[in-house]
């Protein structure tokens, strides 16, 4: 039985003359897991804005969208409200209350329902997701694990047949992520809800959906179960084929006759059929990088939020060379961002010294910090848009220098062309994808030429395909002895491009090697790749690793 018919729907945005969908038809199942995805910019927001009439977006709309067997501008509000389950991007930006019962209660009052009910539902689903350990906590006290869950559960409480989730794991550290998609899982098989999702990180999505589907340029491409999709990707020689997961690029980059793998279990049992009988060669190559100049240093660095708090940062030391790309990774709330925020002069130590250079930070003036010095991107890149327009905002950046404008535009015109936002800059940033407003935060910080770049997660919302654009930016900087240190949960893009990466827990870095010998000797904070393969090489940490060693093992 189908909940969603979407027949030749097309729509385009005020002011601009591309479709931002084209000819769309869909029939989405009752109890099916649907996931969405392609390149930022494909359309995947777009389409799943459609699906329910509050969160269209504004501009020119044809065709047509029925919610069960009804064209849905005719299904009331409240039945949409409560029928239709929608799960943003960025928790914070759906939370509306300040204790975990009454956001768990809000919806139901919302629409109108007894005190008896509400207490009952409200009862169950804390049970379900486990909530009821912190179920009298100030939202303000949660991790943004437990903030998505907070919102998925707050929905449910509605009882949607329909859930539709807008890359909810973008902010969340690889082990909230998959605590997350095991409750989505968990959602779709035991209360047999729809579940319809856009996503970039594919790793964990794609084994548990029942059906794929691929966008471009506003357009389905490719749609039918994980391995139909990855064969006609790897068919059509499509460079979304290196967005699915580890296994099936792995496949893919591998001459071979054997069964199509997808999970990583699955990878690993074909590796071991592809490299049974072979007298196994491992000709792994370690690039060694010369002993620079010392850039920045935290020296036993002590920080807690008040006085009556404990200690957020303990006893953290650290030392970045320059021309490095340096990755922190960690999970939630273990002072990832608050080191960063040290590090860029936001937060001020009560023990400890930090040193850019050899200049105690401390003693800097803001002028000297940040001008041609230290360039900060935040987490949430709303921060720094303060605009009507992605233009405006780009020329905003540059108003306190005295050049002609002519070098102005200059300039924004090449960083523009680098972050490829050229069809972009008349836009409100506020209505660009999250991927588009982490390019265009980026583009601001660029402007301003820094010598360090400060990068809080800034692969958040990012396709595969400007991921590898922003690592090539990093590396044309890195040659030019810019130094980046970067937060980050994306555990595959910094082993594939960071020099050094260091794990923080509990306020304190644990570990800090070169990257490979980092990931080499983890169990959980390692890639996909490495899980596949690590029996043969330990030290196959990428994809293009494992695809190397099969290589020349043929």
């Amino acid at each position: 039985m189908e909940v969603y018919r979407i027949k030749d729907l097309n729509f385009t945005y005020p002011l601009m003359d591309k479709k931002a969908l084209n000819n769309i038809n869909l029939i989405i199942n009752k109890g099916e897991f649907l996931t969405i995805c392609g390149k930022s910019g494909s359309g995947k927001s777009t389409l799943i804005r459609q699906l329910k009439t509050i969160l269209s977006p504004h501009g020119k709309k044809e065709g047509e969208v029925y919610f069960s067997g009804q064209p849905l501008p005719k299904v009331e509000h409240r039945i949409q409200a409560s029928q239709i389950g929608y799960v943003f991007q960025n928790p914070d930006n759906q939370i509306v209350t300040d204790k975990v019962w009454h956001e768990l209660a809000f919806g139901l009052e919302s629409l109108g329902y007894d005190n008896k009910t509400i207490r009952i539902r409200v009862a169950e689903m804390a049970s379900f997701f486990g909530i009821h350990n912190w179920f009298h906590n100030k939202v303000t006290e949660l991790s943004g694990g437990q903030k998505q869950i907070l919102n998925l559960a707050g929905i449910m409480t509605m009882q949607p047949s329909v859930l539709i989730l807008d890359e909810p794991t973008s902010q969340l550290d690889p082990i909230a992520a998959s605590e997350f998609i095991e409750t989505i899982k968990k959602i779709n098989q035991e209360l047999g809800t729809t579940i319809i999702m856009t996503e970039h990180r594919l790793e964990e999505i794609i084994p548990i959906s029942d059906r794929v589907i691929v966008m471009d340029e506003g357009s389905i491409i490719s749609e039918g179960t994980p391995e139909e999709v990855g064969k006609d990707l790897h068919r059509n020689n499509h460079p979304m084929v290196h967005s699915m997961t580890s296994a099936m690029q792995i496949y893919a980059g591998v001459r071979n006759q054997l069964p199509y793998p997808i999970t990583v279990n699955e990878g690993r049992r074909w590796i071991d059929s592809f490299m049974e009988g072979k007298d196994i060669k491992i000709n792994s190559v370690e690039s060694i990088r010369e002993k620079r100049d010392v850039i920045i240093k935290l020296k036993d660095i002590w920080f807690k939020y008040d006085k009556s708090l404990p200690d957020t940062i303990k006893d953290m030391s650290l030392e970045v060379e320059k021309g490095e790309i340096y990755c922190i990774l960690g999970g939630n709330g273990t002072g990832k961002t608050t080191a960063l925020s040290i590090i860029s002069g936001i937060l001020t130590p009560y023990r400890g010294k930090v040193f850019i250079g050899n200049k105690n930070l401390a003693k800097m003036s803001t002028r000297e910090k940040f001008i041609n010095n230290l360039g900060v991107l935040p987490q949430n890149p709303q921060h720094l848009f303060v605009k009507k327009t992605l233009e405006l905002d780009l020329y905003e950046m540059l108003s306190e220098l005295k050049i002609p404008k002519e070098e102005k535009s200059q300039k924004i015109k090449e960083v523009v062309e680098l972050t490829e936002l050229e069809n972009l800059l008349n836009r409100h940033p506020y209505d660009l994808s999250g991927g588009e407003q982490q390019r265009g935060a980026l583009s601001k910080v660029l402007l301003l030429e820094p010598k360090i770049l400060l990068l809080d997660e800034p692969t958040k919302g990012l396709d595969n395909f400007f991921k590898e654009k922003l690592a090539k930016i990093l590396k044309t900087l890195s040659n030019k002895d810019v130094t980046t240190v970067m937060v980050s949960h994306d555990i595959e893009f910094c082993a594939k491009h960071g020099d050094t990466c260091a794990m923080v827990f509990d306020g304190n870095i644990v570990s800090s090697k070169p990257t490979k010998e980092f990931f080499a000797g983890n169990s959980f904070y390692t890639t996909s790749a490495n899980r596949i393969s690590r029996h043969i090489c330990s030290k196959a940490v990428t994809i293009e690793d494992v695809i190397r060693l099969c290589q020349e093992n043929i």
